[in-house]
């Protein structure tokens, strides 16, 4: 596929919008390059092809941003193989997985795959420690998110940052929603490529009672008729189904693939649900001894348990798929849709945009998304997973409508995409606040001059009407520095009168810490004081006190707390480990009135009971390491309780950054670095070395261990084969890229050590009396 000069070959088969895009001008000059397809254009492939010929042609380290922690993992799995063969390596940025600064190679180039959060601080390391110039290229899959929230805050942030200190590194965004490209062309100094390729057509409709009309910009009012729904329902069938998503499925399955989107997760169950009532029994004979497999797979996963709805649906070859989930039931039911044992999935929108799982038929339950009225983007993101390339020769999508949304309808199909706008001045304390406190830290800029100089070449720079006609951008600016020396982060003067003062602003400690452990400035002051109580009593009879300090700050609000389980977890305590809730503030007596309804005369604060009672159910989960039983025991959905664990596991991981920078916090670092781990995997302790391996979750990590593969180097010299037959429902493709992801990480490993061995042995320059 490549070669080592500047030629490069491609596939006979390659599309041809594929090739034109390789072969552009701009890309042969390494000039920064912004391209837009439709969803399953290809997109992924001509990068994948720019970031092998940067890592094995011109020998630079590339950095690739996901936005989510599963597809980093899905593309870990799917890179290894070519890393292994071709000899770079491959890092895995996610969650609390990476290393910062990266470990510095001698001969290996490394394809360092991270999520936003991440990457930022992986550049922030590559910049502090003079390497940002070792990063030839970095790769931005949808780009659009740029306008999304805190995350859009902190891509811009990251790429800002890339653009202004290194001059060598190209950077590609791609996506296949993006409307107002002149300001993020602007914003990257980039050129555009587009195209409107799609290796299937794709067919839109929208469906008003029982009619279907074909979207149609031409017509004047944007649908035309298409055709009459044909079915027989009886008046019983009617009333349960009156959107008639039976007879819409029915004309796909079982021989062709079909998904439902819906706005809640609680209708995604409802829809597979009521589907499976009212088919036909010929349903459950298709690929029956599969379905079986598959349900026998998700009750080893959950120790025993199955979700009543999934025991229901998945024996017609449907089921639903949405956060609620956990990560393992995720991945099963996923393979098996892929492999065409299931047929029919009802899942929510974070399906659209993540994983690539395409349908014959896409159809909308109802344009929303929870509460709110769909978005161009979002519909565009659903509606691209109709038609899969190679198998379907159309793709269609249905969106389903009720007579009093049709207006709004109308125009949704009919207007252009939204536009991207930065996000720094809506998202403060993530955005500007902590770019501002970063520029500082890392010495980018460190007079009220070079920030300006800096925040020109932002998005918000590119797009200042976003600012209010108060305040200039360089107001905004000193606004922002006066916040940070306020709050302890920052220290300098900024003078009044001349806004371009030549004044060297620095850093404090606190401020370096909260940079470096990637903290909320919302929460770093209350952190610290956390930290610092800690100090004074930390109890350590049992980890229940350390939990509490890894507990996010962010997630307490979504919580509530049933307070007669909360009062049985805390009778269930040690004498010391009940000391704990009465540190942190949560007196036994305030639990006790609340369980029984009595009044509570004392100011308790409620962020920190919600918080303990969260740290009550990471305590359970770590003793217990069973996501059903903990989310039985509390209540919750099994979703919620693995995201909790994933957002505690990162928040431990930037935890041990932040106290690695105060002197004073030096005890925690070896109990937080024991902790991130327990947090990570929330195994028994055999099991981690084979979950360290991308794409091995618990329940396979057990089917290996038990079938004697018990180490990394088990996994790595493991023959493909040999695995297929020991381990049950393991597909060949899995089986060879796990056994590749274990290569890649022994090597990673083994290396990391021999760079370690050559610094030791280095003579230095500088011993005396040898000039």
């Amino acid at each position: 596929m490549l070669n080592t000069g500047t030629d490069l070959w491609t596939f006979p088969q390659t599309p041809k919008w594929q090739h034109d895009c390789l072969m552009l001008e701009s890309l042969q000059q390494r000039k920064n390059l912004i391209y837009s397809l439709p969803t399953s254009g290809g997109k992924t492939l001509v990068a994948e092809i720019m970031i092998l010929q940067e890592l094995l042609c011109r020998q630079k380290d590339v950095l690739m941003i996901l936005p989510y922690v599963a597809i980093v993992q899905e593309k870990i799995r799917g890179l290894s193989s070519f890393g292994v063969e071709l000899g770079f390596l491959v890092e895995e940025y996610a969650g609390s997985k990476g290393r910062f600064p990266p470990i510095k190679r001698r001969v290996k180039k490394s394809l360092y795959i991270a999520t936003i959060e991440k990457g930022h601080a992986l550049v922030n390391s590559l910049i502090e420690t003079d390497r940002i110039s070792d990063l030839g290229l970095v790769v931005v899959d949808e780009l659009h998110m740029l306008g999304e929230g805190s995350r859009g805050a902190i891509l811009e942030i990251t790429l800002a940052k890339i653009l202004y200190t290194s001059e060598n590194t190209q950077i590609i965004g791609m996506s296949a929603t993006l409307n107002n490209v002149g300001d993020l062309q602007k914003f990257l100094r980039a050129e555009y490529y587009t195209s409107n390729f799609r290796p299937v057509e794709l067919k839109e409709y929208v469906k008003i009672r029982d009619t279907i009309y074909a979207v149609d910009s031409k017509t004047e009012n944007g649908f035309t008729f298409s055709r009459l729904l044909n079915f027989k329902y009886s008046s019983c069938l009617e009333k349960a189904d009156p959107d008639h998503i039976i007879a819409l499925v029915t004309e796909v399955i079982p021989n062709y693939s079909c998904l439902i989107f819906c706005p809640t997760k609680k209708n995604c169950e409802n829809v597979a649900s009521m589907v499976c009532k009212y088919l036909k029994k010929e349903f459950r004979a298709h690929r029956e001894k599969e379905k079986q497999d598959l349900v026998e797979n998700l009750k080893n996963i959950g120790n025993g348990s199955v979700c009543p709805v999934l025991k229901q649906t998945i024996p017609f070859g449907i089921a639903y798929h949405h956060s609620g989930l956990t990560n393992d039931e995720r991945k099963s039911i996923e393979e098996a849709y892929s492999s065409g044992v299931l047929c029919l999935l009802a899942c929510t929108a974070t399906l659209a945009a993540g994983v690539n799982l395409p349908a014959r038929r896409v159809i909308l339950r109802a344009p929303y998304v929870a509460n709110d009225f769909l978005k161009k983007n979002q519909y565009k993101q659903m509606i691209g997973r109709a038609g899969r390339a190679g198998i379907d020769d159309a793709g269609e999508s249905i969106l389903i409508v009720q007579e009093k949304d049709k207006h709004l309808v109308r125009d949704l199909v009919n207007s252009p995409l939204e536009n991207c706008y930065s996000n720094l001045l809506l998202e403060l304390t993530k955005g500007m606040q902590s770019l501002l406190l970063s520029l500082v830290g890392l010495k980018i800029a460190v007079t009220c001059e070079e920030v300006n100089n800096f925040m020109c070449g932002t998005l918000l720079g590119v797009q200042q009407q976003l600012l209010s006609k108060e305040k200039s951008l360089s107001e905004v600016i000193k606004d922002g520095l006066e916040n940070l020396i306020e709050k302890g982060l920052l220290k300098g003067r900024i003078s009044e009168k001349d806004h371009n003062s030549k004044c060297t602003l620095t850093i404090t400690p606190l401020g370096k810490a909260t940079y470096k452990g990637s903290i909320d400035l919302a929460y770093c002051n209350l952190l610290y004081r956390d930290l610092k109580k800690g100090l004074e009593g930390l109890i350590l009879e049992s980890n229940l006190h350390l939990l509490y300090l890894a507990t996010p700050y962010d997630v307490t609000s979504s919580c509530s707390p049933d307070w007669m389980i909360y009062l049985r977890q805390f009778n269930q305590l040690s004498a010391a480990e009940q000391k704990v809730a009465d540190i942190v503030g949560v007196p036994e007596s305030f639990i006790t009135k609340k369980a029984s309804g009595q009044a509570i005369r004392k100011n308790v604060d409620s962020a920190v009971v919600n918080r303990l009672y969260l740290t009550f159910v990471l305590y359970t989960l770590v003793k217990e390491t069973n996501i059903w039983n903990v989310s039985e025991k509390f209540n919750m959905s099994r979703g919620y309780v693995q995201n909790l664990l994933n957002s505690a596991a990162s928040f431990a991981s930037c935890l041990l950054h932040f106290c690695e920078e105060l002197e004073e916090f030096w005890v925690y670092k070896a109990l937080l670095t024991e902790l991130t781990k327990q947090l990570t995997y929330c195994v028994k302790t055999e099991l981690i070395p084979l979950m360290e391996v991308a794409g091995v979750l618990e329940a396979r990590a057990k089917q290996l261990y038990n079938a004697g593969y018990k180490t990394l180097a088990h996994l790595a010299n493991a023959n493909p084969e040999t695995l297929i037959k020991m381990i049950e429902h393991l597909s060949r493709r899995q089986a060879k890229q796990i056994v590749s992801s274990a290569k890649m990480l022994l090597s990673e490993k083994a290396e990391a050590l021999q760079e370690e061995v050559e610094e030791l042995l280095k003579v230095p320059t500088d011993i005396p009396g040898t000039h």
